[in-house]
């Protein structure tokens, strides 16, 4: 058994155990190791989903396929009863849950769902900005203008209800996002800032700015990972061939800057001391997206080489120093990620997302299993 299998064998059997803790509730981030769990009404809880998913298309056991099927029933009542959804987050939440089950079992129930849902994100298009907005509702003082480089991850979304409906809107709407987000959020020397902010009236651009990053200026490794796998999407999508060039120059910057032991910090900017954060969920996404990147690049490309080792380094630093292989006990699979740093929420803990990613990321390594951003 590699070390791949190894690590994928002990992240499914954690997922074992987890479905019997957690029960109906969804894992959020942890406290003393312990997940935060909710009732499904936190921006987070597709990627409890996603894990469930995974670990059936990785084991063929019915126990994770039942257990994932009863994600989607919740995900379906959240959406009728409408909690909690007043964000740009939806696709996270329904691409790893009722999309991905229409992508495994062709359920058109599913289909429906996911469909709805891909509406939902529609509402916070502001057509005289020409964004989607982020967070909070219309109008808002301080966030009404605010777009986030997180948001690439939600547009599969609307590309995948286009190629499902045929109705342009939704394409038309992703790529018009993604376009003002490779403008505005991707600086010239290929780092990124977390969000930008326009005038509402008119969709001006005002200033760029963070929320969990160190400053301002500086680049979330996060953010910089989202971007990573957000415009190789697009590029999935649409084939425009600038949204690959953004993800190699984004993916460049990122595996340049791995420290010793290949897991980043939560800011590339940050200060680095003995106490100084990591952030194991950006490196976990920003290789399961190079992963990505990778499927669109010949073999002869400059690139190539350099991302295939970054790749190889930050899920060996991953799996090596940061995996709770060995702790059957442990409820996260990886250590060490970072939520908010900056606001003291889950600062050195188990995220959510960053375990999904991780799966994500050995399940492509090993078996080419690639998550449900597209079928």
């Amino acid at each position: 058994m590699n070390m791949w299998q190894k690590a994928i064998e002990d992240a499914v059997q954690k997922t074992k155990v987890n479905m019997e803790r957690f029960g109906d509730l969804f894992p959020h981030v942890s406290d003393n190791d312990v997940y935060l769990l909710n009732p499904n009404d936190d921006w987070t809880d597709g990627f409890w989903s996603g894990i469930l998913w995974l670990c059936y298309e990785y084991s063929g056991d019915q126990a994770f396929r039942e257990a994932a099927r009863k994600t989607v029933a919740s995900f379906k009542q959240r959406l009728e009863k409408n909690v909690a959804l007043d964000h740009h987050d939806i696709g996270f939440l329904y691409s790893l849950s009722s999309k991905a089950q229409w992508i495994i079992e062709k359920d058109e129930a599913a289909k429906a769902l996911t469909l709805q849902a891909a509406d939902v994100l529609l509402k916070r298009w502001r057509p005289k900005g020409q964004y989607i907005q982020a967070w909070g509702p219309e109008g808002d003082e301080h966030n009404g203008g605010r777009i986030i480089i997180d948001c690439l991850m939600n547009l599969p979304l609307l590309y995948w209800a286009y190629e499902q409906t045929g109705d342009a809107k939704y394409k038309e709407i992703a790529v018009t996002h993604a376009n003002l987000s490779r403008r505005y959020l991707v600086r010239g020397d290929d780092s990124s800032f977390h969000t930008f902010y326009f005038d509402q009236e008119n969709g001006e651009p005002l200033h760029g700015g963070t929320h969990q990053g160190y400053r301002d200026g500086s680049t979330w490794t996060r953010g910089q990972a989202w971007g990573i796998y957000g415009f190789a999407l697009s590029y999935r999508y649409t084939k425009d061939p600038l949204y690959l060039e953004t993800s190699k120059r984004l993916a460049r910057y990122f595996f340049e800057r791995l420290p010793e032991d290949n897991v980043v910090y939560w800011d590339f900017n940050v200060p680095v001391d003995a106490d100084t954060k990591r952030d194991s969920s950006a490196s976990a996404i920003a290789s399961a997206g190079a992963l990505e990147l990778l499927d669109h690049l010949p073999q002869d490309d400059a690139d190539r080489k350099f991302l295939e080792d970054g790749i190889q380094r930050s899920m060996n630093g991953l799996v090596d120093k940061y995996a709770t292989i060995g702790k059957p006990d442990a409820q996260g699979f990886i250590e060490h990620g970072s939520y908010h740093v900056r606001g003291g929420n889950a600062p050195d803990d188990y995220m959510i997302w960053g375990d999904y990613y991780y799966l994500e990321a050995l399940l492509r390594l090993e078996k080419g299993l690639k998550g449900y951003w597209y079928e």
